[in-house]
């Protein structure tokens, strides 16, 4: 695995494509192991948190738990020009969006898995998602 010097010099989009991947397997691992649901189920249940809208209110109610490292990580990810346009949501969203998946590949590439299961806790445990 990389350094943490080299983590910090790639693309806040590349933290983001990591964070994609791990965010969606902590819902999903979060569902299996907090319900009964059938797969079917469980796919409605997990889109409800990885849908961008959804991804934007969380991490605007994460905000006040960030460090002040993490808050640049996510100001860093939430400005980055992205070329691609949303499909079901806006691009404010869809910014706040990358941003929080942003944060969590960083954590993820850093291997800051004590932080990562911290906030894990609070969108998880502490989430409205409708």
């Amino acid at each position: 695995m990389k350094e943490d010097k080299q983590i910090n010099q790639m693309s806040p989009l590349t933290w983001a494509y990591v964070g994609d991947a791990v965010y969606e397997l902590y819902v999903r691992y979060y569902l299996v192991d907090n319900t009964n649901l059938k797969p079917n189920n469980l796919h409605k249940e997990a889109i409800k948190y990885v849908k961008a809208k959804a991804q934007a209110e969380i991490l605007y109610k994460l905000q006040d738990y960030l460090t002040e490292e993490e808050q640049d990580i996510v100001r860093r990810a939430r400005n980055t020009q992205n070329h691609h346009l949303p499909k079901n949501a806006n691009v404010q969203e869809y910014m706040y969006a990358t941003a929080l998946e942003g944060l969590i590949g960083y954590l993820y590439l850093t291997k800051q898995n004590d932080r990562l299961d911290e906030i894990f806790k609070i969108i998880l445990n502490n989430s409205s998602v409708n």
